[in-house]
């Protein structure tokens, strides 16, 4: 029988780029894998010859890869992924990266960092990427099942406080409040450097329990807020990465109620974006069980709203009702205590969600009720939330085409474009998109040509 021939092995010129600038000789960096192996529970017993091996371009088996990696970042002070070290084993990581809901907090990390680090380089397979319906799902099941983590303290890299936590939630603020008054096109490139730069820095640190899990809550919300702006910008596929992530990053918190919060607040408005009506309702109900007990009446109400949507899309009206129902009561609880709600949902007013039941009365064909909530939206949202009011604005003018309004609509329209026009928003000119099209049917009426006309400027500009 003819031999079987060789296949040559490359030499791993990305893993010696990474030992010199880490500076480490071969048998140093084999102490520090076999260390951090032991913490892991893994007794490894490398060498400088098991180094000098790899770099020839042999593939070591199981958690090795990841092992070095991470003894490599300890080393540099960043976090270090295996597609660095040329130890991804001929696997195209890039198409993948983001989209798994990782089982151990290292791997969390490696893959959120890896994710930040894509979109700065503005990867093609992020922004092109399709939203599959499983791809929400699926993570949403590994968080209902999976065992919280028992641990996220590091021993490694520079020291991690709680001002470094502080620092990353006030900038997340002052990051929202740009984003609701200027749109995303102008803040999110801000975001994503911030997490690549300095966030990552941080969760590559060494920090005590108590610390980490704080960091690891900020770093979720502020994760959470990238995914949304990368809606805002048109970019869904590169959004569910995000929200992916975030997902992970609050069970690492021990955070369930936010887990809820991108279940119901994040996958799921992203389901409905895209048309998926029943992925939204089963989001919106996994965050309700897998939060249950652990959240406030404030963020039961937005669970219970997101809900009614899916069953609005769909149709079901008695259960769109029912799930609306239970919103408006658990937001009246909310108010009528008037306890402590966490910052992520503290904004969740009465403002949105009539927002919310305005989307649901317009797919279930209710334009009287659709434009009571959505003047009643209108009414609640300060001039600051300049995104939410145009979108409210569309809403209403919505209701009013199908009430056959046709001139009070395109006025009413009118005003959510002057809005639009001091935002950079594909989301709100999604939803412009969608009013010009119920439109159509009136396209010979001398009012919607010239809000027609109007919008075509404004998509010139």
């Amino acid at each position: 029988m003819a031999a079987r021939p060789l296949v040559a092995r490359q030499p791993n010129e990305r893993l010696q780029a990474l030992i010199q600038e880490a500076g480490c000789s071969n048998a140093g960096l084999a102490r520090r894998v076999n260390m951090c192996g032991a913490e892991h529970g893994l007794d490894l017993r490398y060498d400088k010859t098991s180094v000098a091996r790899w770099l020839r371009g042999q593939q070591p088996r199981g958690r090795a890869p990841a092992v070095i990696a991470e003894a490599l970042g300890r080393k540099l002070g960043r976090t270090v992924t295996i597609d660095e070290i040329g130890m991804a084993n001929g696997k195209n990581l890039a198409s993948g990266v983001g989209l798994q809901f990782s089982p151990t907090v290292l791997g969390a990390i490696e893959q959120v960092c890896e994710l930040w680090r894509s979109d700065v380089g503005r990867r093609d397979f992020l922004s092109g990427s399709s939203v599959a319906a499983s791809a929400l799902v699926e993570p949403s099941r590994d968080w209902l099942i999976s065992a919280p983590d028992a641990a996220v303290a590091r021993q490694a890299g520079p020291r991690v406080g709680r001002s470094d936590v502080a620092a990353v939630r006030s900038m997340t603020e002052a990051l929202v409040g740009l984003d609701h008054t200027y749109g995303s096109g102008h803040v999110r490139p801000v975001v994503v450097h911030y997490l690549n730069s300095v966030v990552s820095g941080l969760l590559a640190g060494s920090y005590r329990e108590a610390v980490g899990r704080e960091l690891f809550s900020a770093v979720a919300r502020l994760t959470e807020l990238a995914g949304y702006m990368a809606v805002d910008t048109g970019q869904p596929g590169l959004a569910q990465r995000y929200y992916i992530q975030s997902l992970r990053l609050a069970q690492a918190a021990g955070d369930r109620g936010y887990g809820g919060y991108v279940l119901a607040a994040s996958m799921s408005h992203l389901a409905a974006q895209l048309g998926n009506p029943r992925e939204i309702a089963q989001l919106a109900r996994a965050a309700q069980e897998g939060a249950r007990g652990r959240v406030t009446p404030r963020a039961e109400s937005m669970f219970h709203a997101a809900e009614a949507r899916g069953h609005a899309l769909l149709g079901d009206g008695r259960s769109a009702d029912t799930a609306s129902g239970r919103a408006i009561a658990a937001l009246e609880r909310a108010e009528a205590a008037g306890g402590d709600d966490p910052a992520w949902i503290a904004h969740f007013d009465q403002a949105y969600l009539a927002d919310e039941l305005a989307h649901c009365h317009r797919d279930l064909g209710r334009p009287e009720v659709s434009a009571r909530y959505a003047e009643q939206s209108l009414a609640g949202h300060p001039p600051s939330r300049a995104r939410r009011r145009a979108i409210g604005y569309v809403l209403l003018a919505t209701a009013q085409v199908q009430r056959r309004e046709i001139e009070q609509a395109c006025q009413t329209g009118m005003k959510a474009v002057e809005l639009l026009e001091t935002l950079r928003s594909d989301r709100g000119a999604e939803y412009l998109t969608d009013l010009q099209q119920r439109l159509e049917p009136f396209r010979e009426e001398a009012v919607v040509r010239e809000f027609g006309a109007r919008l075509d400027v404004r998509q010139a500009a």
